[in-house]
């Protein structure tokens, strides 16, 4: 299992540790972002920098994705592109997108984006 990081919104809480857990377990880890990324020196954790742009990142975790590796994203349609190809999705607060709950999380999502562009701002959501 080759563990895929959506690096760019990724929290450098969570990214420490997405490191520990990786130097503990020996796991392959790459963070793909499109700025520079500061990251441990062990061999199996690397970073890619892609081009700027919309989706990019995303492109290319599932470009370079097998079924059987883990994402980590916050992205919602990121996730169900990784569950489409055999992936497993696990956003940074350690909640797994799975089939039964993808389509719901993507319904809702665009629904907000929805509000949001019609200028209604939706009420954050509670903790």
């Amino acid at each position: 299992m080759h563990i895929w990081v959506d690096a760019d919104a990724c929290p450098k809480v969570i990214k420490d540790i997405l490191f520990r857990a990786a130097e503990r377990t020996g796991a392959p880890m790459t963070l793909v972002a499109n700025q520079p990324l500061a990251i441990p020196r062990f061999k199996n954790i690397r970073a890619l920098r892609v081009a700027a742009g919309f989706d990019v990142a995303d492109n290319e975790i599932v470009k370079r994705l097998v079924a059987g590796d883990l994402v980590i994203t916050a992205d919602i349609p990121l996730a169900a592109e990784v569950i489409a190809k055999g992936g497993y999705g696990l956003n940074p607060r350690g909640e797994l997108y799975t089939t039964e709950n993808i389509r719901a999380r993507l319904n809702m999502r665009d629904f907000m984006d929805s509000l949001r562009a019609s200028g209604i701002e939706p009420a954050a959501r509670p903790p």
